[in-house]
């Protein structure tokens, strides 16, 4: 469990920095969620980092996005050193459901885990 920990080296932290990954590959796209990397040539020894767009225009309520991002760090920083090196972003990209925040959490785990599954 030591090593499943979420350093700020760990976050995508600056615009140029997102503005570099999100011109990376798309890996796997969901009901909801869309999940891209970009792979850095330059650094042999970079780890995976990760990077969250969840727009205001789809997830109206503050808690909302606040339970999405919530949930997405946390399945990323359980597999953070079983994934290839590179910049991950994980965008949604359809406005969700009207449900509580208990099915909300339940829908992101089951999509987002499924996409951090399928990186090769």
């Amino acid at each position: 469990m030591s090593g499943a920990t979420f350093p700020k080296s760990a976050r995508l932290l600056r615009p140029s920095e997102f503005s570099t990954a999100l011109r990376g590959r798309r890996i796997g796209r969901g009901a909801f969620f869309m999940l891209s990397r970009y792979i850095h040539h330059s650094s042999p020894d970079s780890t995976a980092r990760l990077g969250l767009v969840i727009a205001k225009r789809n997830a109206q309520l503050a808690s909302s996005r606040n339970a999405i991002k919530r949930v997405i760090r946390e399945s990323f920083r359980v597999r953070r050193h079983q994934l290839p090196p590179g910049d991950y972003i994980v965008r949604l990209h359809k406005k969700i459901p009207d449900c509580t925040l208990t099915e909300l959490k339940k829908i992101t785990r089951q999509e987002v885990d499924s996409l951090f599954d399928s990186v090769k």
